[in-house]
């Protein structure tokens, strides 16, 4: 009978042992679970207000830019809603098609975004940026400016707009029914590729609402001879 009430005792203690063995692989689970999700949030949070790594994946930034390079961009502007400068170069969300209009009414210069995302539907396309595309640009001109492209040049304000970073021979032009001569509206701003012949920009579809702008380009990361700032 003591026999059997020994071998209880123990069958009872190494259960114990198994179940505090069971909760503490489930709590150790569970902790790094938690830390997981807490450095994914730290991280997309990062990404979204403060900077993020991009690689250049079109040639419409060329020479300034070519394809494959990466970048870090400041995303600090989007936070404090900073206008960026003239020649600073940013990136922007993908406007709607131009074809989706039935025509461009000049008097209104702004790219047309369609419908305003809501709920989750804009947490996941904007914050997580799932399905998003962007461009990257230079800013040519700022609000109130007066722009008008013709003769093959950009003019601000009736003065001939300097454009060295341009590669030689590089000329501006607007085909079809594209803006060439407006005032850019308040809160936005007008942006070309400095690959003028190959570049989808304002030109096309109008200015780039402030609230439209992701970020600005802060430095070349890779490749390692090129790595600083770009200009």
């Amino acid at each position: 009978m003591k026999e059997l009430e020994k071998q209880e005792e123990v069958e009872k203690k190494e259960q114990e042992e198994n179940n505090k063995k069971e909760k503490s692989v489930i709590k150790n689970t569970l902790e790094w679970v938690y830390c997981i999700v807490i450095a994914i949030v730290l991280a997309v949070t990062f990404r979204y207000f403060i900077g993020t790594p991009t690689i250049v994946k079109m040639s419409s930034m060329y020479p300034t830019l070519e394809q494959n390079q990466r970048l870090w961009l400041n995303r600090w502007g989007r936070t404090t809603k900073k206008l960026p400068k003239r020649g600073e170069i940013i990136t922007f969300e993908e406007p709607a098609k131009v074809e989706g209009r039935s025509e461009i009414d000049k008097t209104k210069p702004i790219a047309y975004y369609g419908e305003e995302k809501k709920g989750f539907e804009w947490f996941k396309y904007n914050f997580l940026e799932i399905g998003k595309r962007s461009y990257i640009k230079r800013v040519i001109a700022l609000p109130g400016e007066h722009v008008e492209i013709k003769n093959t040049k950009v003019y601000i304000n009736g003065e001939e707009l300097q454009e060295n970073y341009l590669q030689s021979g590089v000329v501006t032009d607007v085909t079809g029914e594209g803006f060439d001569d407006f005032i850019v509206p308040e809160n936005c701003i007008f942006a070309m590729g400095d690959n003028r012949n190959y570049s989808t920009d304002c030109r096309e579809f109008g200015c780039v609402p402030l609230e439209k702008i992701e970020s600005t380009v802060a430095i070349r990361i890779w490749p390692l001879k090129l790595f600083g700032k770009v200009k």
